[in-house]
């Protein structure tokens, strides 16, 4: 692993001695480039709109854009961000490796990238890396599983994209609890990579193999709410499901009685944060912060489901 990520930091140093100077603006702009993976997903839309909202209020002019979790695409989009002379690029980028060379183009380019959500496995080409700290919060998710099954019974685990650095953090955070308890039996760990439709048709799937399935814990909500669908179509509200990312409709199935627990991701404050910083950067050239910093996530359940709204809680 560590012989593989040199590898990559290696080749973004050539891609920033070979890739780009000559792309290098001449004069900084007022814009700042917003690229998350998807503006329909709930969690990546609240990120650039905290993004846009912050810089608009900073007086920036914004771009917003989406790369799909694709590699290639997202590299085209900061192609495109260093051609318009942003001053900034805030990123939820497309993958830990595959995302290093495209933003070393960037910062060979004089233009600073910001990213959030997703951590990258290559420290200083990336101004800043805000994270959620999801091992806390994988931990506080994994304690209220436990809890709700009674410390005992087989259960699932749905886990995101095995390319993306948050899910196998959270799993670990999962385990971390979960594996303290011999009782609870995990009889199958699969990947949905974060969709719903996927989650939906892997838990029906083990609903028929694995009748005696007593718990689902999820590496985020969209793949928590697929499950709670499979189990409302199989009539099996009796399964304690858990997500992560504290979406609305995750609050929904909280208050409505078919999920269990969520954890809330900071997703708008995170994007804001970025933002602030990349302005502090650009004014006086740091931050003054370390590159990498991690943002708390709270429990939320039943008790406190009525005070979330898009991934904010008005009252902690």
């Amino acid at each position: 692993m560590k012989r593989r990520h040199l590898i990559i930091a290696i080749a973004a140093v050539v891609a920033v001695v070979l890739g780009i100077a000559w792309l290098a603006p001449k004069s900084r702009s007022n814009l700042i480039v917003i690229i998350t993976p998807s503006m329909d997903n709930p969690f990546f839309g609240q990120e650039a709109m905290g993004a846009e909202a912050r810089a608009k209020a900073l007086g920036y002019e914004t771009l917003k854009f989406s790369h799909d979790d694709d590699a290639f695409k997202q590299s085209q989009l900061i192609d495109t961000a260093i051609a318009r002379n942003a001053a900034a690029i805030i990123l939820d980028n497309a993958g830990a490796d595959a995302s290093a060379a495209a933003i070393g183009k960037a910062k060979a380019a004089g233009v600073p990238v910001f990213l959030i959500d997703r951590e990258i496995n290559v420290r200083g080409l990336a101004t800043a890396q805000i994270v959620s700290n999801n091992f806390q919060g994988a931990a506080l998710g994994a304690e209220a599983f436990v809890q709700a099954m009674g410390e005992k019974g087989a259960y699932v685990e749905l886990v995101g994209k095995e390319s993306d650095t948050n899910a196998a953090i959270r799993s670990r955070g999962f385990h971390e609890v979960i594996d303290q308890y011999p009782e609870l039996k995990m009889i199958g760990r699969q990947s949905a990579n974060w969709s719903q439709s996927e989650a939906f048709a892997k838990t029906q799937s083990i609903l028929q193999a694995h009748p005696e399935v007593k718990g689902i814990i999820a590496g985020n909500d969209t793949m928590a709410m697929g499950a709670v669908a499979a189990l409302e179509s199989a009539g099996r509200g009796d399964v304690v499901v858990v997500g992560f990312d504290g979406s609305n409709d995750a609050r929904d199935a909280i208050l409505a009685g078919k999920l269990k627990a969520t954890v809330l991701q900071p997703a708008f404050r995170q994007a804001q944060y970025a933002v602030e910083l990349a302005d502090r950067y650009l004014k006086t050239g740091k931050t003054g912060q370390p590159e990498k910093q991690l943002m708390d996530c709270f429990l939320v359940t039943a008790a406190n489901a009525r005070d979330l709204d898009n991934f904010n809680l008005t009252r902690r």
